[in-house]
């Protein structure tokens, strides 16, 4: 399978910009009990780490986060559509360098510093990001069904 397909055309599940094109900032910031985040911080973890994967597949040797708490950024009001935004705007860099011919199979360099990933090539920091994506989506799948705002109003799966 393609990385597009993985990062922004999957028949996986709903495509990214579908599953939080409707959301209201009201219900992007809440938290419900017992969630440990609410979507727009999980919005802004997924675009934390995927900046810092497009970074370094251009070949900035940006460190990666001494601690999983800086992957966590703090997300206020008035800044959910900006958040949003930065996300689904790298979704669309990362597809842009997918399909780029020659790239996928070029090593990240400097190479990732982290053991497990030391030896990626861009396909791989693009799979990467794009299951790492499907983990947190689904978790705002699931945060949405508990709201009662699934299934999006552009469609998607019932289940």
């Amino acid at each position: 399978m393609q990385p597009r397909v993985l990062l922004r055309d999957t028949m996986a599940h709903v495509p990214p910009a579908r599953l939080l094109g409707d959301l209201s900032e009201a219900d992007a910031l809440r938290r419900l009990p017992a969630a440990p985040h609410s979507i727009a911080e999980i919005v802004a973890h997924l675009d934390f780490w995927q900046s810092w994967f497009l970074k370094r597949c251009a070949g900035t040797p940006e460190p990666m986060a001494a601690s999983a708490a800086l992957g966590w950024p703090a997300v206020s009001a008035g800044s959910w559509e900006a958040v949003r935004g930065r996300f689904l705007e790298g979704l669309d860099r990362g597809v842009a360098l997918a399909d780029e011919p020659g790239r996928l199979d070029q090593p990240i360099t400097p190479a990732i510093e982290f053991p497990e990933l030391g030896s990626y090539v861009v396909r791989d920091a693009l799979i990467h990001m794009a299951t790492h994506n499907s983990h947190h989506l689904g978790q705002i799948v699931t945060l949405r069904q508990l709201m009662g705002l699934w299934p999006p109003r552009g469609g998607g799966w019932t289940w």
